[in-house]
């Protein structure tokens, strides 16, 4: 069929239901939700069989959905209505949960229910639930009704979900008041629960401190070495993050953002040791080892072995995937330790939700904001991310892998094909692309890495073509060397067994042989300098030239401007206009 996608962001459900339909044979194009009049249009161009709004802000206009089949994607069980479904059932402690497809009425959520799938609801971050449980039921659930479905048809079959089943009920908006916590009250499991909830937008509100709180994780293993103190009391750093007393605990609060003031029109969401540095310098530093034995005693980076010490394993679960130049460089010197151990193979591993996004677009526009440049901080950011990539390429003494239990994009997508070998699980989705940052060129030694996994001619059209691509397609190209799971949940374990076998496997001492001439062969032919210089010198011209497509485009990202229009790319119905 022809489905036209109408979303207000081309967000990971929106791109996973854009991937699953194509690869199902179904013609899809993508509409961003701007206007009523700009909808018409493209459902007049685009002449769709069926419209699925995965993601909006408003609703579909009458003028359509009394005209054609529109399905909305609502993150919450059958007869759940209203915004904010998943953070309520966050906050109210739900267990189970569900994705259901409606169809569009006048009354938001109040159409017929063509599907409805449920989920476990994990303790985590709203963000993490809808990456992973909320994406995987959604796609479940379209394609449910999809199977209900046929041209034509103006209601579901009358036993698509019978109204028994409809155990949800109607909220209103989410307000400040029901989001805010007494800090000197709350324990550990309300503070996380109140921050997961509100993860992502609009963070959970500080009315004392004036800001918005983001990435927070327990603390009770740091707790016997932190200072004591009254519960809201800070007590200690790491990272950058400050730790937070609970009444029965405390927790690390990672990231924040400054409520708007008056000579603050646009705030950013930094690390909490900068966003209150006075607070944190007299605090004292709490590090713990990057080979500690209990991971859970939060850290964003983090080093095991296993397998009689011949798998490495190197965790680096950086807050949405993006490195800047201290995580960059942090990162590198961890790569630096992996390196003197005696291991056969190591594992990057990336984090729970992403692997990689590459630089932090974040901080270089914070940079900017503080009164530096961010054509600087771009430079500083890319130069180091280049120098963690160029240590994976020169560690020719053993096996590399990159274990994508997230999403890799950007830099972070070529950072993983660095690696000798790439996996990854059914749900993963990459963006091995740079141009949809205002036709950023890109760095991170990708004119090596790709063309020599795929060639150079399909390495353009991957890069021109700026399209998300799923696990299965990215294998099919090159990009990715196994599958190992459905889902995030199965593949670390699947992960650990691979890397393994790949460490006891007999051909490992003439595989890293090889690897090595191959190496040194590929560097006799063109220096890996000489691919670093000429990537460089482009991205010099986005961060200092004349054109500023990429600092309007870097602007738009961080401060989730409106869309003006679709980009082509995706409109396919727009593309000979």
């Amino acid at each position: 069929m022809r489905i036209l996608l109408l979303t207000h962001a081309f967000n990971r459900l929106a791109q996973r239901l854009f991937v699953e339909l194509r690869a199902s044979g179904h013609e899809v194009a993508v509409e961003l939700d701007i206007a009523d009049a700009v909808t018409e249009e493209a459902v007049a161009l685009f002449d769709p069989e069926l419209l699925i709004a995965p993601f909006l802000k408003r609703r579909i206009p009458e003028s359509v959905w009394s005209r054609r089949m529109c399905w909305v994607v609502h993150p919450g069980v059958a007869g759940d209505r209203g915004p904010a479904a998943l953070d309520r059932a966050i906050l109210r402690g739900e267990t189970d949960w569900g994705v259901t497809v409606l169809q569009a009425v006048a009354e938001l959520d109040a159409g017929p229910v063509w599907a409805s799938v449920p989920l476990a609801m994990r303790a985590a971050t709203k963000s993490s639930l809808y990456r992973r449980e909320v994406c995987d039921a959604a796609l479940a659930a379209v394609r449910q009704a999809l199977a209900r479905f046929e041209p034509g048809m103006n209601a579901p079959p009358a036993d698509a979900v019978p109204a028994a089943m409809q155990r949800g009920r109607a909220w209103p908006a989410l307000t400040r008041d029901e989001r805010r916590i007494d800090w000197t009250r709350a324990t550990t499991a309300e503070v996380l629960r109140a921050v997961r909830a509100a993860d992502g937008s609009p963070g959970l509100p500080d009315d004392t401190l004036r800001c918005r709180w983001f990435d927070a994780h327990d603390a009770r293993l740091a707790l016997p070495r932190a200072l004591a103190g009254s519960a809201g009391s800070f007590v200690a750093r790491r990272g950058p993050a400050l730790l937070r007393r609970t009444a029965d605990g405390g927790v690390w609060l990672g990231h924040a953002r400054p409520e708007r003031s008056a000579d603050m029109q646009a705030p950013i969401k930094r690390p909490v040791t900068e966003v209150f540095a006075e607070l944190a310098q007299p605090l004292p530093e709490l590090p713990v080892p990057l080979d500690r034995a209990d991971a859970a005693d939060w850290d964003e980076l983090h080093y095991a072995e296993f397998d009689e010490g011949r798998v490495g394993w190197l965790r680096f679960d950086f807050h949405n995937g993006a490195m800047d130049s201290a995580q960059c460089a942090r990162l590198l010197q961890a790569l630096r330790h992996a390196h003197t151990r005696p291991t056969r193979v190591l594992v990057l591993a990336g984090g729970e939700d992403h692997f990689c996004h590459g630089i932090h677009l974040h901080a270089i526009e914070a940079a900017q904001a503080r009164g530096g440049s961010a054509a600087d901080e771009s430079w500083r950011n890319i130069e180091a991310i280049d120098d963690v990539v160029l240590e994976l390429l020169a560690m020719t003494d053993r096996l590399t892998v990159s274990a994508l239990q997230g999403d890799a994009g950007a830099g972070g997508a070529f950072l993983a094909m660095a690696a000798d070998e790439v996996w990854a699980h059914e749900a993963v989705i990459l963006n091995p692309h740079y141009k949809n940052m205002g036709n950023l060129y890109g760095s991170e030694y990708w004119t090596y890495v790709l063309p020599r996994r795929v060639g150079a001619e399909r390495a353009q059209r991957i890069t021109q073509g700026r399209l998300p691509l799923g696990v299965r397609e990215a294998e099919t190209l090159g990009l990715v060397d196994a599958c190992l799971a459905r889902d995030a949940g199965a593949f670390d374990s699947a992960a650990r067994v691979r890397a393994a076998a790949l460490a006891a496997h007999d051909g490992w001492a003439e595989r890293v042989a090889a690897k090595a001439r191959t190496r040194d062969s590929d560097e006799a032919a063109r220096p890996l300098a000489a691919y670093r210089a000429d990537e460089l010198q482009r991205m010099q011209r986005n961060f200092y030239g004349f054109d500023p497509s990429y600092h309007v485009a870097r602007d738009h990202f961080v401060h989730r401007r409106a869309h003006a229009w679709t980009p082509r790319h995706l409109a396919v119905h727009r593309r000979a206009r």
